[in-house]
């Protein structure tokens, strides 16, 4: 398959992280990497044949309810230490191209029944993570939105929790004021499971969205998502995956 030449027939595919729900696998959660009219990428461990007809809902949490298209496997990335696996998808259906174009149109904006003024004294994010390298990262993507997206103009504070429990003990001293919290899954003291499971139980968190960002497999992905995380990253992760997240779940245009 010629991506390049698909990818300018249908236009440009966009980076937008959305949920992926396989119909056949009712309890399996993946992620899209990118979409474009014609096609979508879905970041997955699951092992498909090119040319196999695959049929997949796409959503997001509070912002897109299920959209169902079908399309056939044009090809299969393998998983490596760049990145994780993934199946290109192509859609040829009339009616599923214009769904994908619907999604598309409105990426990026939002919809005025579901528009939010930030909050008055702006966005808080709280990143549990015990690895350096990765806090850098995350920290260089969120000083992008800073100055980017939101233009200086709202404050983004960014806080740091290297465990669970440090980070359980920020969230309950500041109850209701961060706007998101990204976590691992594998930490000393508290582990990223529990934490969610904690957040998620208590009446002045519950509401918080919550992203995992890990290097675990579908078990860890299926437990997380039974836990309540609204959308899960597997390592490594990309700048633009990780940008993308945050600005739907922050409802950031």
């Amino acid at each position: 398959m010629n991506r390049g030449s698909d990818d300018k027939r249908d236009g440009p595919r966009v980076p937008l992280v959305l949920r992926v729900q396989f119909p056949d696998q009712a309890r399996m959660t993946e992620v899209t990497e990118n979409l474009s009219k014609g096609g979508i990428f879905v970041q997955t461990d699951r092992a498909f044949t090119p040319g196999e007809e695959v049929g997949l809902a796409l959503s997001f949490p509070g912002l897109l309810n299920p959209v169902q298209v079908v399309g056939t496997v044009a090809w299969v990335r393998p998983a490596s230490a760049e990145a994780p696996g993934g199946v290109g998808i192509r859609v040829v259906r009339d009616q599923d191209r214009q769904r994908l174009g619907e999604i598309l149109s409105s990426a990026g904006q939002t919809r005025a029944t579901d528009q939010t003024a930030p909050p008055a004294d702006g966005y808080r994010v709280l990143i549990v993570e015990d690895n350096p390298h990765i806090v850098e990262m995350y920290s260089y993507v969120l000083k992008k939105l800073a100055s980017g997206e939101l233009a200086g103009k709202v404050p983004l504070e960014v806080h740091f929790s290297p465990d669970g429990h440090h980070a359980l003990q920020q969230l309950q001293e500041k109850r209701g004021r961060f706007s998101l919290v990204m976590t691992d899954l594998y930490m000393p003291v508290m582990d990223g499971f529990a934490l969610i499971e904690r957040i998620r139980a208590e009446e002045s968190l519950k509401s918080i969205p919550v992203v995992a960002i890990s290097a675990g497999g579908p078990e860890a992905r299926e437990r997380a998502m039974q836990l309540g995380v609204d959308i899960y990253l597997r390592k490594p992760v990309r700048f633009q995956e990780v940008l993308e997240t945050v600005k739907q779940l922050l409802r950031i245009s």
